[in-house]
C-alpha cells in the first residue's frame, strides 16, 4: 500500500528545466516535483506520492487528513527546538 501524504508548499525553484518545490510535511521539509501540477502556488497545498506533487489540496482537507494521520501514528509531527 502507497500513502499519498499532504503538504504545503513553501518555494518554487526550478531543476534541469522541471518545476521542483520544497514542500512541508508537518515540520518535515523535503524537495518535491511539480511537474504533473505546474501552476501550484506557494501557500498551497497538495498530495504528494514518491516524491511527485500529484494533486492540489484544500488547506481544511490537507489539516485534516495531517490530523488523522498523526492520530494513527502515520505521521509524527516535528517539535521545534
Amino acid at each position: 500500500m502507497c500513502l499519498g501524504i499532504p503538504g504545503k508548499v513553501l518555494e518554487r525553484f526550478e531543476r534541469d528545466g522541471a518545476p521542483m518545490g520544497r514542500v512541508d510535511f508537518a515540520g518535515d521539509v523535503q524537495e518535491v516535483c511539480l511537474s504533473f501540477v505546474p501552476d501550484l502556488e506557494v501557500g498551497a497545498y497538495t498530495i504528494v506520492h514518491m516524491g511527485f506533487a500529484i494533486t492540489v489540496l484544500d488547506e481544511e482537507s490537507a489539516l485534516e487528513t495531517l490530523g488523522l494521520m498523526a492520530d494513527a501514528g502515520i505521521l509524527r509531527p516535528r517539535r521545534a527546538g
